[in-house]
């Protein structure tokens, strides 16, 4: 229970502490952290973890498809505890979502310490002192810095990735690591560690110095300095941009297009939501002999063969598959389950059934 606008801020900043210092290996591992960083935006700005968004909108955030936050959905966060849909959306609203700040943790182990309370660098081996459980490196990731990044091209699918964005945010928590700490701090393989370094030295963005790297001065905005090294790589050049190493990757434009397919997919499903609307009309309600009678609402027009299923389902016309609030009655008839009507469709079916029955008597 949160008892204030004050106690919501803290838990939030409690869970992106979490967030930032668990482990999130592999490439779906990553995607989950966009996934879930995208709804920590959304709940800052609702000011608590209680919070609405659409999958289009979440998507937009992460610089994802629908289809792979879906999947990162089902497979990560949700089980992982981190994220809950309490409400799916309908209409014109989003759906609603809860962050799990309390659950999460436990079943993450170590990853509730936060950074500022980890051991960032091995102990001093000239006192003696070796590593010990309570002194191993864990996750240590600027979450910020990748929310501010994640939705640029530059790190779309066959661009940079998501590889990039947590290597830069542990860059950006603390310069100077080698591929070892990288490895801990971004939760990353040694092989994609050194594959995505050699992808930003190229541009300019890191820099190496013996065994330790670090981020080139201006690197969270695109922008990278020349280095001996790079200036060796045939074609290597300094960044000017996100949007100019988008161009490299030939992922440029992606957002621009992802956006423009949600807005007329938006378009296309509430053009789908008025004209279902039209075939319906209010509710008549005559008294006869004290009884209260429903009258049933005139019959719309039958819906087109090619929109129905032998189970009853009935396909969206846009995407051509089934529409998961809608079904169709035995007399051709939609039936609109809403988020409202918490009843099934044979209860339905039946409150029909039995409107007509008491229609026919009263007439």
């Amino acid at each position: 229970m949160l008892d204030s606008r004050h106690h919501a801020y803290e838990v939030l900043a409690a869970l992106r502490d979490r967030i930032e210092t668990t482990p999130w290996p592999g490439e779906r591992g990553r995607t989950a952290l966009r996934v879930l960083r995208a709804h920590l935006n959304f709940a800052e700005i609702a000011g608590g973890p209680l919070h609405h968004a659409s999958e289009r909108q979440t998507a937009e955030e992460a610089g994802i498809s629908r289809t792979t936050l879906r999947v990162v959905y089902e497979t990560v966060l949700k089980p992982g505890g981190w994220l809950r849909r309490l409400r799916v959306g309908h209409g014109r609203e989003g759906s609603t979502w809860y962050l799990d700040h309390g659950s999460a943790g436990g079943r993450r182990g170590s990853a509730s310490l936060s950074r500022f309370w980890t051991t960032q660098y091995p102990p001093d081996l000239a006192l003696e002192e070796w590593t010990t459980p309570e002194t191993a490196m864990t996750a240590d990731i600027d979450s910020t810095v990748i929310a501010r990044l994640m939705g640029h091209d530059a790190f779309a699918h066959r661009g940079l990735g998501s590889s990039a964005l947590v290597i830069i945010g542990a860059l950006h928590v603390r310069p100077a690591q080698t591929v070892s700490d990288l490895v801990g701090t971004a939760s990353v393989s040694r092989a994609t560690a050194y594959r995505t370094l050699r992808r930003l030295a190229d541009h300019g963005l890191v820099h190496h110095e013996g065994e330790t790297w670090t981020l080139a001065p201006h690197a969270v905005e695109g922008f990278g300095n020349s280095s001996q090294d790079a200036a060796s790589e045939l074609g290597a050049r300094p960044a000017e941009g996100w949007d100019g190493i988008a161009q490299c990757y030939a992922t440029a434009g992606v957002a621009v297009r992802r956006r423009t397919l949600h807005t007329a997919e938006r378009a296309a499903y509430r053009e789908a939501l008025d004209r279902f609307a039209e075939h319906r009309s209010k509710a008549v309600v005559i008294v006869r002999d004290g009884r209260q009678v429903l009258v049933p609402a005139p019959r719309p027009d039958e819906v087109p063969s090619a929109w129905q299923t032998p189970g009853g389902s009935v396909l969206d016309p846009v995407t051509g598959r089934a529409a998961a609030d809608w079904r169709l009655a035995t007399d051709g008839r939609l039936i609109l389950i809403t988020p409202a009507d918490q009843r099934s469709y044979d209860e339905l079916a039946a409150a029909h059934a039995e409107a007509l029955r008491e229609w026919n008597s009263a007439a």
